[in-house]
């Protein structure tokens, strides 16, 4: 193995890390971080924050990061135990706090690994593919809130999207913080009425962010979000 060989095996190595860790956790976590843990440990958890508060959220916020940076299964059910366990708020600052960084975490590994050499060979392309990665370039504070924002898309493809076509660190930090808000409000709200819900013997309605008095103001931001690229097309369009 030469030097240069040596340096892109050590480059990629965290993300080839962070994809055997993913790979193992889906087979062996998902029983374990699972909404059916949280029923059934609530109680043993609650008297362990009322003990010791500041370690259960040292403790919450470095487990959340771990489970986003290594896209193990449980995000939501860990959203839904932060609210729980810390209310609406500060349940939901936690919660953002803690994905952004862990997501920033894997962005950092995709970015390192793969993104800068992908991203020179799509800044050397022609053709379709370079006028999709201008484009990106272009309206990147758009497109970064917009996946985000848009329920339908993936926590980590919108972790590794950025890292492919080089996007600055700072610019994804801010954009991912801001932009799961909404989404990360709404989830953390449904864990925070989870105490009624285990005392019916139910399960939490995930769906709700797609209830239309939810998904009309988050697509409301969608919209605000896309209006600098509108507005660019139609000015160029326009010849201003």
């Amino acid at each position: 193995m030469t030097q240069t060989d040596k340096g892109g095996f050590a480059r990629r190595l965290p993300l080839i890390a962070i994809a055997l860790v993913a790979l193992i956790g889906a087979v062996t976590l998902r029983d374990y971080l699972s909404f059916d843990t949280l029923r059934d440990n609530r109680e043993a958890l609650l008297a362990f924050r009322d003990a010791h508060y500041g370690g259960t959220v040292a403790a919450f916020i470095g487990l959340y990061i771990v489970i986003v940076a290594f896209s193990l299964p449980g995000a939501t059910v860990a959203t839904l135990t932060g609210g729980f366990l810390f209310a609406t708020f500060p349940g939901a600052l936690y919660n953002v706090t803690a994905a952004t960084v862990g997501a920033t975490l894997i962005f950092l590994a995709a970015r390192t690994g793969l993104g800068d050499r992908l991203g020179d060979r799509l800044e050397g392309s022609e053709g379709m593919v370079k006028r999709i990665k201008d484009g990106i370039d272009e309206n990147q504070w758009s497109m970064l809130f917009l996946i985000r924002l848009v329920p339908a898309v993936p926590f980590f493809v919108a972790n590794l999207v950025p890292a492919f076509v080089q996007v600055p660190t700072w610019r994804f930090v801010v954009t991912t913080f801001f932009g799961i808000i909404p989404g990360a409000v709404v989830y953390t709200s449904v864990g925070a009425g989870l105490g009624e819900v285990f005392e019916r013997g139910e399960t939490p309605d995930l769906g709700i962010i797609f209830a239309p008095h939810v998904l009309l103001p988050i697509l409301g931001l969608c919209l605000l979000a896309a209006l600098p690229m509108v507005l660019k097309a139609v000015r160029g369009r326009k010849g201003i």
